[in-house]
């Protein structure tokens, strides 16, 4: 029988040693909001682990068995929905070289579960009070170490990638498309890490308002993504799409000017504006008729490594089923380009690996049938058994793009990573 109790948190490094407790089960996610104010998140942080319940499906008949699975529990459930689902929303393939091997959806419901809203965590399991014990007497490691001694590889070198960009570009002067989200892999293969190490440098180097560390056996996910795909809060939706970036500057009067200089770049405001329409176009599928609005445009939103362009569009829902409505979006329109399905078939085309869970989306469905989920991008996934590590980036492609400034951005967002990863130690 499940209990919650509410406990009052008296130790500073709490959620980290809730978060090692978590790890010791075999399935386990950690989503935390790094204190970023946010009007439609329902907690600061959310830690589950243990396995009640479990849903591993590939693309076919996913999104249905998704929506049994949930309407058999009616609880907390937590997961992703890998990419490639996009053959399962529209008549596409995937053919690219897959070297992780996640299943395309996986969902759980957790044995035991921590919100921390503030000073207060609320623990749900057979036995609340054994836990908080538990946890509280952890013992933390003084060094973190990743353990990643590997080379990192591109399936791309600079010349081949700025070849690509040129290559869809004719595809959009010939106006099969007007922007596409190009993406390459970053690996290492036959490495070791410890993937919760990993993460915890990961969220330090680059905290952001999504992050999330999610282990699936022998598979893991961590995530520094600071993007919003869909959320539901009662009838509303919100989608919050990011396209335009920008590196901080650590002189504070150059990074208000890095600022201004992103506000008026028109080059990166018209790419979120045509995110913002497709965005909007998906949204339809689902909403009230004259519901659809922006209610944010191109909003400069910072973060420790890179200013970014945020819109936030929203809706009132139908009463649809909830894996009806994140179909009816899925995949996000900024990790596709526009027109959707023209632009999946070229990145398919173009692209050296499959994305899997990269540019899919992690978060959970809530009891009471709201969910929010987030974009799957910033993120090293592992697959421990087979020692393979891998992170990708991608960058909105249109007509005014300059190739060789595109493989720059690419470096640029994924320099957390190529940080956490080049320095083996750090002490707390």
């Amino acid at each position: 029988m499940q209990l919650e109790a509410v406990f009052k948190i008296n130790q500073p490094d709490f959620k980290e040693k809730a978060l090692q407790w978590a790890n010791s089960f075999r399935v386990a996610c950690y989503y935390d909001s790094n204190n970023y104010p946010d009007q439609y998140s329902s907690f600061d942080t959310l830690i589950a682990c243990g396995v009640t319940d479990e849903l591993s499906a590939n693309a076919g008949n996913a999104f249905n068995s998704l929506q049994t699975f949930l309407d058999s529990h009616k609880s907390l459930t937590l997961g992703y929905f890998g990419y490639d689902l996009k053959n399962e929303t529209e008549n596409q393939q995937s053919k690219n070289l897959d070297f992780l091997q996640f299943p395309d959806l996986y969902f759980f419901v957790p044995e035991n579960t921590i919100v921390i809203n503030g000073e207060n965590a609320a623990v749900t399991s057979d036995n609340p009070e054994k836990i908080w014990k538990e946890i509280n007497e952890i013992q933390l490691d003084a060094l973190l170490e990743t353990g990643f001694s590997g080379i990192i590889k591109s399936r791309f070198d600079k010349e081949e990638y700025i070849k690509s960009v040129m290559a869809l570009q004719n595809h959009i002067k010939r106006g099969d498309i007007y922007e596409i989200n190009f993406c390459q892999e970053f690996y290492a293969d036959r490495v070791q890490i410890n993937p919760l190490n990993t993460f915890k440098k990961l969220n330090s180097v680059s905290p952001t308002p999504f992050s999330g560390y999610f282990k699936l056996y022998d598979k893991y996910i961590i995530s520094a993504t600071p993007e919003r795909f869909l959320s539901k809060r009662g009838s509303k939706l919100i989608s919050q799409p990011i396209k335009g970036t920008a590196k901080r500057n650590d002189d504070p009067v150059e990074d208000l000017k890095v600022i201004k200089s992103l506000k008026s770049n028109e080059k990166e405001i018209a790419e979120n504006i045509m995110i913002v329409d497709l965005v909007r176009n998906d949204l339809t599928r689902s909403a009230k008729a004259g519901t659809v609005k922006v209610e944010e445009i191109t909003a400069v939103y910072s973060f420790k490594q890179v200013h970014q362009l945020i819109s936030t569009v929203v809706c009132e829902a139908e009463s649809l089923p909830a894996t009806t409505i994140i179909k009816n979006t899925f995949p996000m329109g900024s990790m596709t380009g526009a027109p959707k399905v023209s632009a999946m078939e070229l990145a398919e085309a173009c692209e050296r690996t499959k994305r899997g869970v990269y540019s899919g989306a992690l978060g959970y469905f809530s009891a009471d049938g709201d969910f929010d989920f987030n974009v799957v991008i910033r993120t090293i996934l592992y697959n421990a058994e087979s020692e393979y590590l891998s992170f990708q980036v991608g960058g909105a492609i249109t007509y005014d793009s300059d190739a060789e400034k595109e493989y720059d951005e690419c470096l640029l967002k994924a320099e957390a990573i190529y940080e956490v990863l080049s320095k083996n130690k750090t002490r707390q």
